[in-house]
């Protein structure tokens, strides 16, 4: 009778253990592909700027409720989810090649290029970026606040910290895009609204053009969109020109023309989102 080899006892155990170990990395391999097929059905839209690009809900002050010591006061970049909806990203196909987009507002009020990135807020964006993903930036306000210097930044700093925010977007494989600042309030001259930013109007033009990099023209947009609408209209329903005991975090009323209510953000995130479909046009030819 042929006798039956039988194994060990002790190799019962360690052949076990590797029967779970091998499992266990095919279930986890097959976790991370799914994490990653996950990931690429949703591209992300980082937006990084100043006060009028901020979202003022959630944790931006953290402790206090936004009705009450902050609204009606609203960035653009607040209310911008609502353009990037299923039906709307099929007019920027070509820019978001995924099923959905998530916006990331990691703007902050009082912010310029230098400030941006000496709190490492630039960081907390750039270790998280993946490749499609998208980085939208718009400066300018702070960075020429000369009577500010703990913000200010002068022509060649603030174009050496777009550059800065460019390449390292590039080197994830993401898609830089510039903005040049939004319009504020004034001077309007002939009922017409002019440029206050100049030099710094310019600037992100120039860095776009030396790095073809992808470039809406805000700061005109908005002057133009303001201009159709009228001051007085624009002053009231857009800015946060605000009458006295009418909002609780404005008992005094307030006078603004740099920040928005919600309609005048809404405008804006319409007019970048108008951006973003004329950018789209163009790869479309290409």
């Amino acid at each position: 009778m042929r006798k039956i080899k039988m194994i060990p006892y002790n190799f019962i155990p360690v052949f076990l253990t590797i029967l779970f170990l091998n499992l266990t990395s095919c279930n986890l391999k097959k976790q991370s592909e799914i994490v990653e097929e996950e990931a690429k059905t949703v591209t992300t839209v980082y937006l990084i700027g100043d006060s009028t690009m901020a979202d003022y809900t959630g944790d931006y002050d953290i402790g206090k409720n936004y009705m009450k010591t902050r609204y009606p006061v609203t960035g653009w970049g607040q209310v911008f989810q609502s353009f990037l909806v299923s039906d709307s990203l099929e007019q920027i196909k070509n820019l978001v090649k995924t099923d959905s987009a998530l916006v990331n507002d990691r703007a902050r009020g009082g912010r310029s290029t230098r400030t941006f990135f000496q709190e490492g807020r630039w960081r907390s964006v750039f270790v998280n970026l993946k490749k499609d993903d998208i980085v939208i930036m718009q400066f300018g306000h702070n960075d020429a606040a000369e009577n500010k210097p703990e913000r200010y930044v002068n022509i060649e700093g603030y174009k050496e910290f777009l550059r800065l925010y460019v390449s390292q977007t590039r080197q994830k494989g993401a898609i830089p895009i510039i903005l040049t600042p939004v319009a504020r309030n004034y001077p309007w001259n002939d009922d017409k609204l002019e440029d206050v930013h100049g030099e710094y109007d310019i600037a992100p033009k120039d860095v776009a053009t030396e790095m073809n990099v992808y470039l809406i023209d805000l700061n005109l947009k908005s002057r133009e969109f303001f201009t159709r609408k009228g001051k007085d209209f624009v002053s009231q329903n857009y800015f946060m020109n605000l009458p006295p005991n009418t909002y609780e975090a404005y008992p005094d009323g307030q006078s603004d023309n740099t920040h928005f209510q919600p309609k005048g953000a809404t405008v804006v995130a319409g007019l970048v989102f108008d951006g973003l479909k004329e950018i789209n046009s163009g790869l479309n030819n290409k």
